[in-house]
This record gives C-alpha cells, sequence and structure tokens, in this order.
C-alpha cells in the first residue's frame, strides 16, 4: 500500500530497507523519546522487517516507510497499528532522522496516513501517544486536530500524553 504526498513516498518495507531501518531505529535522538528495544545490528533490523511484514499481511498493522521522492532510502516511518476491536480506532506512530525534522515531511505523510485512515479504512478515531517532553510531536499532534486526553493514561508510560483525533473533527 503505498501513499503519495507532494514531496514523499509512504511504502512498504521490505529486505532492501535493513540498512534504512537500523539508522532510523537506533537513532539517539529518536528513542530519547520512545521506550523500545532498539535493533543493535542488521540481523536485528530485518527481524524487525520480517515481524512489520507478517503484521502487515494479516492486517494488524499498516506500516509505511518514508522517503523523498528525489531518494530511495528511508528518512523516517509512520504506521496505523493497535487496532480496537471493532477496529474502528488505530494508533499513530512515527519516527523521523533528526536531519529532517522542522521541513513539514512528518507534517506530510501524517496528513496522508490521516485520510488514509479515515477514507479507506473508515476508522472514527485515531489515537497517540508522545512523550510529555516531546515538544515537537505534541505541536504536530495539536496542528493535525489531535486533542489532549487529560484523563486518559498510556499504561505502563506514564511519561506519555494521550491525544485522539476523531473523524468529524478533521481539521
Amino acid at each position: 500500500m503505498k501513499l503519495e504526498t507532494e514531496r514523499l513516498q509512504l511504502k512498504e518495507i521490505n529486505e532492501n530497507h535493513v540498512e534504512d531501518i537500523l539508522k532510523i531505529r537506533s537513532n539517539e535522538v529518536i528513542n530519547r523519546f520512545v521506550k523500545r528495544n532498539s535493533p543493535k545490528n542488521n540481523y536485528d533490523a530485518l527481524q524487525f522487517i520480517l515481524t512489520i511484514k507478517e503484521r502487515t499481511k494479516n492486517n494488524q498493522t499498516y506500516y509505511w516507510g518514508i522517503s523523498l521522492k528525489s531518494q530511495p532510502e528511508l528518512i523516517g516511518t509512520i504506521c496505523l497499528w493497535n487496532f480496537s476491536e471493532d477496529r474502528k480506532t488505530a494508533e499513530v506512530g512515527y519516527e523521523m532522522l533528526p536531519d529532517y525534522h522542522g521541513k513539514g515531511f512528518m507534517s506530510e505523510a501524517l496528513k496522508a496516513v490521516i485520510d488514509f485512515g479515515f477514507n479507506e479504512l473508515d476508522l472514527r478515531e485515531i489515537v497517540a501517544f508522545t512523550n510529555r517532553f516531546n515538544e515537537n510531536s505534541k505541536k504536530l499532534l495539536l496542528r493535525h486536530g489531535f486533542v489532549l486526553e487529560e484523563d486518559r493514561k498510556d499504561e505502563g508510560f506514564p511519561d506519555n500524553f494521550v491525544f485522539s483525533l476523531k473523524q468529524n473533527s478533521i481539521v
């Protein structure tokens, strides 16, 4: 499932993206705000890609590598996952290499994924969990109409804020 924006391609990741995924998911700046087991080598990155491919095949996730139209390398990733049982709510997750921050790329990618979620998957709500100290992520979500859900908690991650976007509240 490929999506395009003015400057970006959002494409399925595959075994050819091992080095890009390793670079993105092991980046120290990105991982300041994300609690996960980062890949240590190409083998770990390949295992992650194979897991994503399987989850995509089983409709558990929609996961895209983000690249500029002018270059094949991935600069980030974005996904819809953690679907509710009725498949009306999904979580959005995203990450981008620091060299590409502040240029509007993630905003473009997020808009495309929100449109896909609401128009193609018929979602009613998209939620996002972001670290309370990740100012760029909070600004991105607010700019796209997400609302801080002050009463909702991300179980096990007390430093995360929960944001949501309802289908009928798109900006």
